[in-house]
C-alpha cells in the first residue's frame, strides 16, 4: 500500500509539473493581440519563465473589462484607455501599466469608390456615409468599435440602421475578411491588418492622424474586490509584459515578415509625452 501511494503521489507530481506547477492565469485580452500572432510568441515565453499556465480569452476590450468586473479573469490586456481608467476608478483594476502601441487605419478596396484616400478619419467616414459606400463595423464593444463610434459622432453621422452600414459582431481578423469579401471599408488596428495582408485585398487609405493612436495597457483584476482571482499569477504576467526582455521581443515582432514591427514597446515611458508626440 505504501509503495502504491508513493507511486500515485509521484504521478500526480509529474502531472502537476507538466501542466505548470504554479497554476493557471486567465488573461482577458483583445482579439488584435491574438489575431496578430503576438500572443503565440509571448504566451510560451511567459509560461517558461514563470511556471504558470496562461489561458487566453480573446474578446473585445469591452468584453475583457466586463470579465474583470465579474472576476472571471485574473489580468487584462486592453486598448480602450477611457474604459480602462473607468475600470480602475471603480476599483475593479489595479496596477495598470503602459505596455505598447501601434495605430489604427481605415482600409478599403484599392479602387476607393468613396474617394477617402489621404483624408482625415472624420472626413473619411463622413464621405463614406455621403456616398453610401459599404462600411463593416466590428460592432462588438471593443476598443476598436468604441473609437469608430467616437469618430462617427465627430463626423455628425449616426450609421446604425443605414443600409450601407453592417456590423460583423466579430473580432478584427474576421471583420477584415468580411470587408474584403464584400468590397467594403473598415477601421482596423495596423497589426492585425499587416498580419492578414497577404490574404486580403484591402488597402490602407487613411492613416497617421493622432486620433488613430492605439495604446495597450495591462492591469490586474483587484483581488480585494474579487478574492478568487490568481493574484500572484496576475502580478507575474504584468511584470512579464513590462520586463525589458519582453519589451525587446515586442520591438522586433513582425519585422522579419512584414518589414516593420507590429507593435512598439512603451513600458516605462511617459504616456503624455508619447501621445503628444503623434
Amino acid at each position: 500500500m505504501g509503495r502504491t501511494l508513493a507511486l500515485l503521489f509521484l504521478l500526480l507530481l509529474v502531472i502537476a509539473l507538466g501542466c505548470g506547477g504554479k497554476g493557471e492565469v486567465i488573461l482577458a485580452t483583445t482579439t488584435s493581440t491574438q489575431d496578430s500572432g503576438l500572443l503565440d510568441v509571448l504566451a510560451p515565453l511567459f509560461e517558461k519563465r514563470t511556471g504558470y499556465r496562461l489561458k487566453v480569452i480573446a474578446v473585445g476590450s469591452g468584453q475583457a473589462l466586463a470579465m474583470g468586473r465579474r472576476g472571471d479573469a485574473d489580468v487584462i490586456l486592453a486598448h480602450s484607455p477611457e474604459d480602462e481608467e473607468r475600470f480602475v476608478a471603480e476599483g475593479h483594476g489595479v496596477d495598470r501599466r503602459l505596455v505598447m502601441h501601434n495605430d489604427f487605419v481605415i482600409v478599403g478596396p484599392p479602387g476607393d469608390p468613396a474617394g477617402i484616400a489621404g483624408l482625415g478619419p472624420v472626413e473619411a467616414l463622413r464621405r463614406i456615409a455621403q456616398r453610401g459606400s459599404l462600411f463593416v463595423s466590428r460592432g462588438d464593444d471593443s476598443g476598436t468599435h468604441r473609437l469608430e463610434m467616437r469618430l462617427w459622432r465627430e463626423a455628425g453621422v449616426e450609421p446604425s440602421g443605414q443600409g450601407w452600414y453592417q456590423q460583423s459582431g466579430q473580432g478584427m481578423g474576421a471583420t477584415l475578411t468580411i470587408a474584403d469579401q464584400k468590397g467594403g471599408y473598415t477601421l482596423a488596428d495596423r497589426a492585425t491588418y499587416l498580419a492578414l495582408r497577404r490574404n486580403i485585398g484591402l488597402a490602407v487609405l487613411v492613416e497617421g492622424d493622432p486620433r488613430l493612436y492605439n495604446v495597450y495597457h495591462v492591469m490586474r483584476v483587484n483581488p480585494s474586490l474579487h478574492p478568487k482571482v490568481n493574484e500572484a499569477g496576475a502580478r507575474a504576467f504584468v511584470e512579464f509584459m513590462v520586463a525589458p526582455e519582453t519589451q525587446a521581443v515586442i520591438a522586433t515582432f513582425g519585422v522579419e515578415r512584414y518589414g516593420q514591427p507590429l507593435f512598439y514597446p512603451d513600458a516605462g515611458r511617459d504616456e503624455r509625452e508619447l501621445t503628444g508626440s503623434r
